[in-house]
C-alpha cells in the first residue's frame, strides 16, 4: 500500500447514508480505504436503513448541502482523482452532480447510473428519470450500468440475463450513443451460465471479467463492485483488470455471506471479515503496475 498519507489517491463518493444495511456509503468508504485510497464522502442524503426490506425508513434530504461542500473545497484548492456516482435520488441530485463536476474537471468521473435490476426500476425511477440520467453518463469517463439499466438508459426493452454477444452490442451501443469512453457493463454471464461478472468496452475493444456463478444475491452487491473498480483505477489499473478484481472480489463476499444459513439479503454482504484479502489482492496488482 502507498506508504505516505500525501501520496494517497482521492476518490470521491457522491451516495447516500444508510444508517442500518449495508449499501452505498457504508459500503464505499471502509473499501475504498482498504483497497489504497483516500475516500472523501458526499452524502446525497441520510436515511435510518436502505429502503430494501426494512419498511419507511427516515430520511434527512442532502441535496442542498452538495453544493455548499463542492464550493468549500473549491476554495480550498482540494484535488481529487476520481469522482464516483452511486444512488442520486432525482433530478435535482443529478443536476449537483453535475454542477460538481463542473468544480472538478481534471477528476476522473465514474457513474453508476443506479436506477433498476432483474428487469424492472426501482420505486420512484421511470423512463424520464433514465433520460435524465443519460445526461450524466454522457459527461462520465466510464459508466458501470447493469443489464436492465443499459437497456433503460438506450430507451429498449430489458434483456436481465444475457451471455458476452449481446452484452457487446449493449456497451458498443452505449458508448455510440452515450458518447463515453468506456462501458463497464455488469451482470455479464458467460454463454454457459457457469460464470458471471462484467463485460469491459474501453477504446474499441470488447473483453470480460468473470467470476465463478455464486446462486445467491444480497443487498449492496453492486456497490461493493462499484467501490473496488473505482478504487484500482484510481491506482492505476486497466480497466479489464479493475472489473476482474472487482468482480472476483464481489463473487468471493456473496460466497462467504451465503455460506452463513442465518444470512439475509436485505441485511447485505458480509464483507468485512474478507477486506483483509482485499488489502492484499490490491496491492499485489498495483504493485506489478508499479514493477513495469
Amino acid at each position: 500500500m502507498q506508504n505516505a498519507v500525501h501520496g494517497l489517491k482521492k476518490v470521491v463518493t457522491i451516495q447516500d447514508l444508510s444508517c442500518y444495511g449495508k449499501c452505498a456509503l457504508t459500503i464505499a468508504l471502509p473499501v475504498l480505504s482498504t483497497a489504497g485510497v483516500q475516500a472523501c464522502p458526499v452524502p446525497t442524503a441520510l436515511l435510518s436503513t436502505h429502503t430494501g426490506g426494512f419498511g419507511k425508513p427516515a430520511v434527512l434530504d442532502l441535496t442542498g448541502e452538495i453544493d455548499h461542500i463542492a464550493a468549500h473545497w473549491q476554495s480550498a484548492e482540494l484535488h481529487f482523482d476520481t469522482v464516483m456516482t452511486g444512488y442520486l435520488a432525482g433530478q435535482a441530485q443529478i443536476e449537483a452532480v453535475e454542477r460538481f463536476f463542473e468544480r472538478f474537471p481534471q477528476s476522473r468521473r465514474i457513474v453508476d447510473p443506479v436506477m433498476g435490476d432483474n428487469g424492472r426500476y426501482y420505486s420512484g425511477f421511470d423512463d424520464r428519470f433514465a433520460q435524465r440520467m443519460a445526461l450524466l453518463c454522457k459527461r462520465a469517463d466510464v459508466i458501470l450500468p447493469n443489464l436492465t439499466e443499459a437497456a433503460f438508459l438506450l430507451g429498449i426493452p430489458c434483456q436481465p440475463q444475457c451471455g458476452a454477444a449481446y452484452a457487446e452490442q449493449l456497451a458498443r451501443r452505449l458508448a455510440q450513443e452515450l458518447g463515453v469512453r468506456a462501458v463497464v457493463l455488469t451482470g455479464v454471464q458467460s454463454e454457459d451460465g457457469a460464470r458471471l461478472g462484467a463485460g469491459v468496452l474501453e477504446d474499441g475493444r470488447f473483453t470480460l471479467a468473470l467470476a465463478e456463478r455464486v446462486n445467491a444475491a444480497f443487498h449492496g452487491s453492486g456497490d461493493l463492485f462499484a467501490a473496488v473498480f473505482a478504487a484500482l483505477v484510481t491506482r492505476g489499473c486497466k480497466l479489464q483488470e479493475a472489473a476482474q478484481l472487482a468482480s472476483s472480489f464481489t463473487a468471493a463476499c456473496i460466497a462467504h455471506t451465503a455460506a452463513d444459513p442465518g444470512a439475509q439479503e436485505r441485511e447485505g454482504l458480509r464483507f468485512e471479515p474478507l477486506l483483509g484479502r482485499l488489502a492484499q489482492e490490491t496491492d499485489a496488482q498495483c504493485g506489478r503496475i508499479t514493477a513495469k
